[in-house]
């Protein structure tokens, strides 16, 4: 698994996909918290918050992560060399980790430098210092948690189709379906709490809220894990 995991965090670096998701990344959420005159600007909140990055960025992941997966395995079967990958003296489960590890591990490093957010807001807030570290940590812990399921569902995708723009397509709808969709089918139904809790929204919410919650963590874990099975399942199958 370790290296798969090298190969494909190189393979990264070694093209501009690396480069770009960092830029993309940074530069969307530098022009919206802190250059555009919108709600989301945090010189113009009149206080010191990081919530509209923490808002921002499950929809900027949304389109991101899917464009760094849509390659994992469309492109192997495009090229015929999955047959060539299966030869190796490693199981399907360490190629599919080895694949999710790497793109996660991209995502960690696009996070990064976003900590210095953190202590441009804490010298912002009036006193200094002012800041909540609760929320703010648990708000990157549920992003590290959603990542993690947005990539698992990238992957999976992935195996769907030969052709990368495809594999992006069904990547992006189906993690929209899951971090929005259910809150969209709860509204219309009176505000189903049952339904709402099924997405990915709700659990992210409540951990950025500063509480762990085990509800939440095998929430996230589960979605993840079914993914990266039915992504194993789908190579077992070729």
């Amino acid at each position: 698994m370790i290296a798969i995991l090298k190969k494909e965090f190189n393979s990264f670096f070694a093209s501009t996909i690396a480069y770009l998701v960092i830029a993309v990344f940074l530069l969307i959420n530098g022009l919206f918290l802190w250059v555009f005159k919108d709600d989301f600007n945090i010189l113009n909140a009149g206080f010191a918050d990081l919530n509209p990055f923490f808002y921002l960025t499950p929809w900027i992941f949304l389109f991101l992560i899917p464009a760094i997966t849509m390659k994992s395995f469309a492109d192997e079967f495009n090229n015929g060399t999955i047959e060539l990958l299966k030869t190796k003296p490693i199981s399907d489960w360490q190629i599919v980790l080895g694949k999710f590890w790497a793109s996660l591990l991209l995502i960690v490093v696009s996070l990064v430098p976003t900590l210095t957010y953190v202590y441009t807001v804490y010298k912002l807030a009036n006193p200094i210092g002012n800041i909540d570290f609760g929320s703010t940590i648990g708000s990157y812990i549920g992003l590290l948690f959603l990542a993690a399921t947005y990539t698992s569902i990238g992957l999976f995708t992935s195996t769907l189709s030969k052709n990368q723009i495809v594999a992006f397509i069904l990547g992006v709808f189906i993690t929209f379906f899951l971090f929005y969709g259910f809150d969209t089918i709860s509204s219309s139904l009176e505000n189903n709490i049952t339904l709402k809790k099924m997405g990915m929204n709700e659990h992210f919410k409540s951990i950025s809220r500063g509480v762990i919650d085990t509800r939440d963590i095998i929430y996230f874990l589960s979605v993840t894990i079914f993914f990266l099975f039915i992504t194993k399942t789908r190579l077992d199958n070729e």
